[in-house]
């Protein structure tokens, strides 16, 4: 079933909303971490450093213009899906969904390892 044809229910766009902004911001608690990381590491140069950071900062702007942008009901379900293949959903989180939109989003994630 396609994310296009079993649309979005009400109950899961009311959490998805609420969620949507807490997992931006760990995703970005996230990246925020990753740079911190790179600016304490005094082994490098500041060059380097710089450098580092502009890549890790031009990668993470294309994977959260990909999972939190174009925000809409009809987008969600989509957007779900990435932001839980980007690791910032904790099991409490995916469990306030419907049980057909859990189930949906597990067996999407187990087809998309490896």
């Amino acid at each position: 079933m396609s994310s296009e044809s079993r649309g979005f229910p009400e109950r899961d766009w009311k959490v998805f909303r609420e969620l949507h902004k807490i997992a931006l911001g760990r995703y970005c608690d996230r990246v925020l971490d990753e740079v911190n990381r790179v600016i304490a590491n005094k082994a490098e140069s500041s060059h380097d450093r710089y450098l580092k950071i502009y890549r890790i900062i031009h990668t993470r702007d294309k994977e959260i213009g990909e999972a939190f942008n174009d925000f809409r009901r009809s987008t969600a379900l989509r957007q779900l899906l990435i932001i839980d293949s980007l690791g910032v959903l904790t099991e409490e989180d995916l469990a306030r969904f419907t049980p057909e939109t859990r189930q949906f989003v597990e067996q999407w994630s187990e087809s998309n390892r490896d």
